[in-house]
C-alpha cells in the first residue's frame, strides 16, 4: 500500500477547525480508506466526488479522491507510513489517474 501526503499546507478554516490543510491520498481509494481508518479519519470525510466535466470517473470514483488533513493529522499520517510529497507531485498523481481513467473509458467503448 502506498499512501501520500502533500506539503500544500493551505491556511483554511472549516467550521470550527482552523489550520494548514494538505491532501492525503493513495494509489487506490480502497488503500486510502484503510489507511485513513488506521489513523482516525472518518469515511465521511473522503472527498471523491467529481465536480468537473473534465474529470473522468468511469467506475464512479473521481480521480481526485483524497482527504484534507491539518498539520497534526499530516504528521500522524507520515508517522504511520505515508510518503511526504510536494504539491506538484500530488498534481502529477491526479494527472496520471486522469490519463489512466480516460484510457480505460476509451477501451470500454
Amino acid at each position: 500500500m502506498t499512501v501520500y501526503v502533500d506539503n500544500y499546507r493551505c491556511p483554511t478554516t472549516v467550521g470550527h477547525l482552523s489550520g494548514r490543510w494538505s491532501h492525503l491520498t493513495a494509489d487506490t481509494p480502497t488503500e486510502l480508506q484503510a489507511f485513513a481508518a488506521r489513523i482516525g479519519l472518518r469515511p465521511a470525510w473522503l472527498q471523491a466526488r467529481c465536480r468537473y466535466a473534465t474529470c473522468p470517473a468511469p467506475d464512479g470514483v473521481c480521480v481526485h479522491y483524497h482527504y484534507d488533513v491539518v498539520d497534526t493529522m499530516r504528521t500522524r499520517a507520515i508517522n504511520a507510513g505515508a510518503i511526504p510529497i510536494d504539491i506538484r507531485d500530488f498534481g502529477a498523481l491526479i494527472a496520471a489517474r486522469r490519463t489512466a481513467a480516460r484510457q480505460t473509458s476509451e477501451a470500454l467503448r
